[in-house]
């Protein structure tokens, strides 16, 4: 039942603060000139997607429609210089800090920062890592980092994909390092690949990063079910690409025949979910509904229960259909305050089954 369980939901809106604005004026540089020749070439008004938006919709939603079980918690520090350097090299956090207050072109796939960009991008981590303290400490039975900009494109050495810290990874680093969590599962559904978080863990035994993902070449063209991860950590990578048009029943599938068997065996300290809700069938890749959220949740719920006394925290990365964004995360938080999960029905034929029994007396001479 809905509010059996607490949840921890952490925000804070010094993150709106990350607002790049391409018709603004950017530090002037080869990538600037190359992105300026990129968005030249379009025939529409390119403006930048992942904006303070996303965040307020899903918080406007949530208030209005609240989930018993639900806190909000806000303030968390800011993540340390020290604790993001577990995850990236600190030549790239030296540039990456020295951009503060300022408007620039970071990687020629669009990132940018604007002036406030720095600030929110280092609570976002420092929300990521609130919210693995509150259920390593018993504070909460699971949480959910609601941040931006999100993370799991920024590789060790730079931004990508609209991510500039891997506040996933910078979360999971915490864990082990501080919070006594030796062995970390990482799940990401996001509709895209989580390269960022693969190349910090990729030679690493002790994190087992599952991503599922739209096939490349959709961006950004990696995870082949191929790549597994290398040296001490080959086998602790498992990419499952899918087609544009997987839906709610193969990624339960996905989850439980390939997931559920890798947890029982890794036997996780603590799971952590890059939750993207871009595979919703309104966003711009593959073909969720919110009650396939629903169930996904549901198993990764499982899975921490069983092996880590439900140590269970959720970071937000993708999801630009800002009504299936905020619908989404309130899927996923009545699930993990208690609520029931439905069953899962091919699209189409539930709505077939009850159009039959409508129709069935006209075809019959059954009163």
């Amino acid at each position: 039942m809905i509010g059996d369980r607490s949840v921890n939901v952490f925000y804070d809106e010094i993150m709106l603060g990350h607002n790049p604005e391409v018709d603004l004026p950017f530090i002037p540089s080869r990538v600037e000139k190359r992105v300026r020749t990129i968005l030249q070439g379009l025939d529409f008004k390119w403006s930048y997607p992942e904006h303070p938006g996303r965040l307020a919709a899903i918080k406007a939603h949530l208030d209005k429609n609240p989930i018993p079980g639900v806190h909000f918690q806000s303030g968390a520090p800011a993540a340390t210089y020290d604790q993001l350097a577990r995850v990236h090299i600190t030549s790239y956090l030296d540039h990456l800090f020295s951009l503060d207050g300022k408007r620039a072109w970071l990687d020629r796939d669009t990132t940018a920062v604007s002036p406030d960009s720095i600030k929110a991008a280092t609570a976002a981590a420092g929300n990521a890592i609130a919210a693995v303290e509150s259920v390593c400490k018993g504070e909460a039975q699971s949480a959910f980092a609601l941040v931006r900009p999100p993370g799991h494109h920024a590789e060790p050495v730079r931004a990508r994909g609209f991510c500039l810290l891997n506040n996933v990874a910078v979360a999971a680093a915490h864990a082990q390092a501080k919070l006594g969590c030796e062995r970390v599962l990482i799940i990401d559904w996001d509709a895209h690949h989580g390269n960022g978080t693969q190349d910090i863990f990729w030679a690493d035994p002790d994190v087992l990063f599952f991503d599922t993902h739209c096939a490349a070449p959709f961006y950004p063209g990696s995870g082949l079910i191929e790549e597994v991860g290398v040296g001490l950590g080959e086998g602790y990578t498992i990419n499952v690409p899918l087609p544009e048009t997987t839906g709610d029943i193969a990624y339960e599938k996905v989850f439980r025949d390939i997931l559920v068997p890798a947890a029982e065996r890794f036997k996780p300290d603590l799971v952590l979910v890059s939750a993207g809700f871009d595979p919703h069938h309104n966003d711009m890749a593959m073909n969720l509904t919110y009650d396939g959220f629903k169930v996904l949740t549901r198993i990764v719920q499982d899975i921490a229960d069983t092996h880590c006394e439900g140590k269970l925290a959720f970071v937000l990365e993708g999801g630009y259909n800002l009504s299936s964004l905020a619908k989404g995360v309130h899927a996923v938080l009545e699930v993990l305050t208690g609520g029931d999960v439905p069953k899962l029905w091919e699209a189409g034929v539930k709505e077939a089954g009850e159009a039959a029994e409508f129709h069935r007396s006209a075809f019959s001479d059954e009163e």
